[in-house]
């Protein structure tokens, strides 16, 4: 049987881009991978949103690690999972390599800031950088650690979200290829793909180039692809959306004198029925049954 890490490949080397979307929870997974897309991204912003904390480093690695270990659970596309800084050193990274890997997590993301790190979209936020040699030690550490050459080191590179420029941000992305990383997260904070373009038609390596377009909603598939771009993750999508859908129902549900009135506003049980597979109890059931009979116990 394929590991998840290896569909994951698979998956990139046999489609032009992958579309790879944002989840917080196990449920938020399920929907992801029921409406078609290649992979889900187990966010750090979501997975703190959730737990109502900052995205700055507040909650531990066994808490992300728990959220995206239920998405595995559930799906059978692959998880990737956004890791922050790597939860501390070099040391640190070997432990969360084995710890991800194990548990069936096909990729993770770990991003080149310094510890405790806040969102990179976080208006006059603080993104200071480790150096380029740390960085580096973290990479090396995650490649001794993973047992399957196929599970995915992507490092993100946050050097135009601090303002350190292009030549920085290339000579970073080099230095994480030769490190070892199996692909290079691109991050930028502005509203135009132009940086994202910039970066990738002056970057000569051999790497799958990763973007997350949350403030250039605009750009299109096709230019991705066109620019060579190999991974795209909508990051926080389902998040907002919840937040958004929730917040309206609450609205009208506090000023409602019955139910009946917002019903079609809200998903039916059936609905969360099918999504839980309720009915395959019944299935299971109904087998055994037949399995006892066969073992000679009446029912």
């Amino acid at each position: 049987m394929k590991t998840n890490a290896e569909i994951l490949r698979e998956l990139l080397d046999s489609k032009p881009i992958l579309k790879i979307c944002g989840a917080y929870d196990a449920m938020s997974a399920k929907l992801v991978e029921n409406v078609g897309f290649d992979a889900v991204w187990a966010g750090s912003f979501a997975i703190s949103a959730i737990n109502a904390v900052p995205d700055a480093s507040i909650l531990t690695m066994t808490e992300f690690f728990d959220a995206a270990s239920k998405m595995v659970n559930v799906c059978k596309i692959p998880v990737i999972a956004d890791c922050d800084t790597g939860y501390g050193g070099p040391n640190n990274v070997r432990h969360l390599v084995k710890k991800y890997e194990s548990a069936g997590i096909a990729a993770i993301s770990i991003e080149d800031k310094i510890f405790p790190k806040q969102n990179s979209l976080l208006e006059n936020g603080t993104h200071a950088l480790l150096s380029e040699k740390d960085f580096v030690g973290k990479i090396i550490a995650a490649n001794d650690a993973k047992q399957n050459k196929e599970f995915m080191i992507i490092a993100r590179v946050e050097a135009l979200i601090a303002g350190l420029g292009m030549d920085n941000a290339i000579k970073r992305a080099r230095a994480y290829e030769k490190a070892g990383a199996d692909a290079i997260l691109i991050h930028s904070k502005k509203h135009t793909p132009e940086e994202i373009f910039e970066f990738v038609d002056s970057w000569n390596g051999n790497l799958p180039i990763v973007v997350v377009p949350t403030n250039y909603g605009t750009v299109k598939i096709d230019e991705l692809i066109q620019h060579k771009i190999k991974m795209t993750i909508y990051a926080n999508q389902t998040l907002r959306a919840a937040h958004a859908a929730i917040t309206r129902t609450l609205n009208e549900m506090i000023k409602v004198e019955s139910m009946s009135e917002i019903k079609e506003k809200i998903s039916s049980m059936e609905d969360i029925f099918q999504l839980q597979e309720m009915y395959d109890l019944q299935t299971n059931e109904a087998a055994l049954e037949e399995k006892y009979k066969k073992l000679g116990y009446e029912s």
